[in-house]
């Protein structure tokens, strides 16, 4: 009785708003430091190591595909190994030192080629040894963030989970309130600030900055170590899963019995006590042959791999249907993804706002993208709501599908957007006599490149919101983590297939000679035709994703899992209160 009182006594001295500030600066720097470096990186791969834009586009997108596939790693080591504060810590030292690696690159003259201007003559090619370095830091940063973007915020809310607290909900909140709003101007700090710094100071401070910000980041983490209630790992995640195919498959000859019958396994007390009719060959892992054999004396299966619940069935196939419908995103992580050309385009347009001295560096019009979403999910949650929700007669106005298809379709129009403003410039370019100068600066505002990063930005807000809301209300509660997964696997999936969009034209329009449409060169290229590519494969991608949604059916196959009801649309979080994603990071 003494020890737990004892123990009770230390847990109230841990966790709490005392830790908030160690775990959202923990966020908020790395965010600053990592997305800075990002945002005009393709300059660093152009100037200093003398890659074309092709080829600086093609490791971005391999560097955006590791750093959204590595999370999904963390995680589970996370859940089942080593606890989150172990791997937030570990992840907080790796991102430090690849930002201290890149920062050496601009250091150390020897990691890179000779200095040279790839834009007006032919430069030497980097060496295997100077190109690992550099893919070195990006592989360790890419690792540092797969140990920290999965786990801050679900570290952050262990600190205040006290369901004896009356408090408890309130204060939650303001968590999630202030560890949004840091991550919001994180990035808006990033692409701003930390781009500027670049641009004028060059990449030696450039760089430096963000090891500095990563170093205050990973000091202000561990500082508060003492605080931290630290939760335990104690789940193997996706075992059910492996289960439940395994069972299947042994099974497969064995005949499914009427819904009805008395054959299915579950636990006492279960309301799921027998599989839906959908995905039917998977049912056979749960069907019982013969009880004495397969179950012991607590009427647990005793070969687990052979049987299974039919929850852990139904939890697997809720995984396998909403796939078609996630497979529809991965053409919008590829539009969400543009980094390297229109910074290119950028580049090569008047960027001066308001004044002569001031000039919008060509890696910050990224912000607008980000200023539109957080806007829109505020706009949305407090004016469009409560007017759509009179005509629809749904509380939160539109339903999961129906944002998921407006996001898809205004990235159609972002991309015919971005088209019909680079055939502009382009156009503008060749007039003036600027073709063979990539450098020259056309009489053509660079404000013309807003519009397609609002429409991207609002894009996002429907889409990937509605994508993360959509997985939530159709996977138990104890699932609600796979759904951020799954928005991060897309996007990794959507950057390797921006990878090949780019390899394929690159070589295709390329050969022969010819310029190709992807060429470092911005007014001999074609963009624009680039632009006309993707939005054609968004439009295909509209029409799959309708298919998908029809072909999924009712959102209500199953009402009630065992924890409680599914949340239904009535029940969601406000749109302010879900997880507003950045997966371009």
């Amino acid at each position: 009785m003494e020890t737990n009182t004892n123990q009770e006594m230390t847990k109230s001295k841990k966790g709490g708003l005392r830790t908030m500030p160690f775990i959202i600066a923990n966020e908020a720097f790395e965010k600053v430091a990592g997305v800075g470096l990002h945002a005009n990186m393709i300059f660093y791969l152009i100037l200093e190591y003398h890659m074309s834009g092709p080829e600086g586009a093609n490791v971005l997108f391999l560097w955006g595909a590791i750093s959204n596939f590595l999370p999904i790693i963390g995680a589970s080591i996370s859940d089942s190994f080593l606890g989150r504060f172990r791997v937030i810590a570990l992840g907080t030292f790796t991102a430090l030192l690849g930002m201290i690696l890149l920062w050496l690159t601009a250091i150390i003259p020897a990691a890179r080629p000779p200095k040279c201007n790839p834009f007006i003559e032919i430069c030497p090619a980097a060496k295997p040894r100077q190109l690992g370095f550099l893919f070195s830091s990006f592989v360790l940063m890419s690792i540092g963030a797969g140990g920290i973007r999965p786990c801050s915020l679900a570290f952050g809310a262990d600190q205040f989970h006290n369901p004896d607290n009356p408090n408890n909900e309130r204060i939650l909140q303001t968590f999630f309130n202030w560890y949004y709003a840091s991550v919001g101007l994180s990035y808006m700090a990033s692409i701003t600030l930390i781009v500027y710094i670049q641009d004028k100071a060059g990449w030696v401070v450039g760089f430096g900055v963000p090891v500095g910000l990563m170093l205050f980041s990973t000091v202000m983490f561990i500082l508060g170590s003492s605080l931290y209630i630290k939760p335990k790992a104690n789940k193997v995640l996706f075992t059910g899963f492996g289960q439940v195919i395994s069972a299947a498959w042994k099974n497969r000859h064995l005949p499914l019995p009427p819904t009805d019958a008395d054959r299915w396994y579950y636990y006492k007390g279960s309301k799921l006590t027998a599989p839906t009719e959908k995905l039917r060959f998977l049912n056979r892992a749960c069907v019982v042959q013969n009880r004495e054999k397969e179950l012991d004396l607590d009427g647990k299966a005793i070969e687990p791999w052979k049987l299974c619940t039919v929850k852990q069935v139904e939890e697997l196939k809720a995984i396998i249907k909403v796939l078609p419908i996630w497979s529809s995103g991965i053409m919008i992580a590829v539009t969400i993804s543009q980094y390297t050309f229109p910074q290119l385009q950028a580049k090569s347009m008047d960027r001066h706002i308001f004044s002569e001295k001031l000039k919008i560096p060509p890696g910050s019009f990224g912000v607008f993208a980000i200023l539109t979403l957080t806007i829109w999910v505020a706009i949305y949650d407090r004016v469009v709501v409560p007017l759509l929700s009179k005509f629809t007669n749904r509380p939160r106005g539109l339903s999961y599908r129906q944002r998921i298809g407006i996001g898809l379709a205004i990235s159609c129009v972002a991309m015919a957007v971005a088209a019909l403003v680079e055939r502009k410039r382009r156009s503008a370019a060749i007039r003036e006599g600027l073709a063979d100068n990539p450098e020259g600066v056309v009489a053509l505002t660079a404000m013309w490149l807003v519009p397609q990063n609002c429409l991207i930005g609002l894009a996002e807000a429907f889409n990937a919101i509605g994508q993360i809301e959509f997985y939530y209300s159709q996977f138990p509660k104890t699932m609600s983590s796979i759904g951020v997964a799954l928005l991060s696997l897309g996007m990794a999936v959507g950057n390797l297939v921006g990878s090949l969009i780019v390899t394929i034209l690159n070589r295709v329009t390329g050969s022969g000679g010819k310029v190709s449409w992807v060429s470092t060169n911005v007014n001999r290229a074609h963009y624009d035709y680039y632009y006309w590519i993707l939005c054609i494969l968004s439009v295909v991608n509209f029409f799959y994703f309708i298919a998908c949604s029809w072909a999924y059916g009712s959102c209500e196959d199953i009402k009630v899992w065992d924890e409680g009801e599914a949340m239904k649309e009535h029940e969601m979080p406000p749109t302010k209160e879900s997880p507003i994603v950045h997966p371009r990071t």
